[in-house]
């Protein structure tokens, strides 16, 4: 892990969604370019979106933003565990946004396929540096385990795998999810970690430290190539810090 890493504290978890609602829109006024955002699921990034909902949606540039996921649950778009389903109930229902600036995998496919799929779309739509595409921001949470997007510990070879996405597969559920691997997440420009919880702060605290033990957890191994990293944390992720 970087060590030099950027870290933010807040109180709580809505103060944290708050502040990086404010840097988004920040990041919006600074670049008048298309700006191409890799959401996350979780409950944290759902009181992201309902603050941008509420506090943003007229205040942001909406047309020149595109939306992509870091990873996604393979069910249909309107399953309850669906990463797109849920921003699309909290925040891209609430905003005038176009449907072309939304690129969703399609869960609803045979997992290899919504894989190809997504990797078509991104190869498609994005620049490429060194041969990997270029995500101006990728927005990512860490699981109690330390996994990321959908790279879990028991499939550390999604961090070097030489595709764009993968097919992985929860370890506990085995539901197939599709991820971005992590050479793509490495070769964004940002990097922003939101994470929250007391569940997180003993992996937080070994990635941090770069404790041998962090070895094994996914975070750990992200670190951007060319870009910053942000962790973006409450008190209770930043307690054993």
């Amino acid at each position: 892990m970087n060590k030099n890493k950027e870290v933010k504290i807040f109180p709580n978890a809505q103060d944290l969604a708050e502040a990086f609602a404010f840097e988004l829109f920040q990041m919006t006024k600074s670049s008048k370019q298309r700006l191409d955002i890799a959401l996350s699921g979780g409950s944290t990034p759902k009181l992201l979106f309902k603050v941008l909902a509420n506090q943003y949606a007229d205040k942001i540039p909406w047309e020149r933003i595109h939306f992509w996921w870091g990873d996604e649950r393979c069910v249909s778009p309107t399953h309850k565990d669906s990463n797109f389903g849920m921003t699309q109930e909290f925040l891209l229902s609430k905003i005038n946004i176009d449907a072309d600036n939304i690129h969703r995998v399609k869960g609803e496919l045979p997992p290899e396929e919504a894989a190809a799929d997504y990797i078509l779309q991104i190869q498609s739509n994005l620049n490429e540096r060194e041969d990997w595409p270029i995500f101006d921001l990728i927005i990512l949470g860490m699981g109690d385990d330390g996994h990321t997007a959908s790279i879990f510990p028991h499939e550390m070879e999604l961090l070097t795998s030489d595709k764009i996405c993968e097919v992985a597969t929860h370890p506990e559920s085995g539901q197939k999810r599709v991820s971005l691997t992590g050479n793509v997440i490495n070769n964004a420009n940002r990097i922003y970690f939101l994470i929250s919880g007391k569940a997180k702060a003993k992996p937080l605290s070994a990635i941090m430290n770069n404790l041998k033990s962090a070895t094994k957890l996914p975070t750990f191994h992200i670190e951007p190539k060319q870009g910053e990293i942000i962790f973006f944390l409450d008190n209770l992720a930043a307690s054993e810090i």
